[in-house]
């Protein structure tokens, strides 16, 4: 698994190691070969997701996480070759207001949202409520495989 940062952007080495075990859990049970995986991760400010959610979602205000995934769902990713599964944008404002509301660490938000993002590059949703709950313990199940549940 590669994680490509934004040119100048730099993670704590532990997070990013955390990130590439949670990728690797991730990928295992969706059945994505890890080794070819690539994903594109920048992270932003508050100002800077708001207008990437106006201008690509048409919602108008700050979220968390934003996620654009290359394929509808794991079936359509090549057998071969490099797979680049999409971008992912992170808010590191809202990864610190968010695990100071919820309780728990940086670290754990930070993989959450990840985590997240990567379900949505393999083809979750969550605009259901059924798809919803399905996200959501595939979430968990990845977290605490990787001793950060709640």
């Amino acid at each position: 698994m590669n994680i490509y940062l934004e040119e100048g952007q730099v993670l704590e080495e532990k997070l990013l190691k955390k990130m590439e075990e949670a990728a690797g859990v991730l990928f295992e049970q969706e059945g994505v070969d890890e080794e070819r995986a690539e994903v594109s991760l920048t992270l932003v400010s508050l100002e800077e997701i708001r207008e990437l959610n106006r201008d690509y979602r048409d919602v108008d205000r700050e979220t968390d996480v934003l996620s654009f995934p290359q394929f509808e769902c794991v079936e359509d990713m090549p057998e071969f070759g490099e797979l680049c599964l999409g971008d992912v944008v992170i808010c590191l404002d809202k990864v610190e207001e968010q695990a100071k509301e919820f309780g728990h660490s940086f670290e754990r938000e930070l993989i959450y949202l990840f985590v997240h993002s990567l379900l949505h590059l393999v083809g979750y949703d969550h605009m259901e409520e059924d798809e919803k709950k399905e996200m959501r313990q595939r979430e968990e199940s990845v977290m605490k495989a990787i001793d950060l549940e709640r």
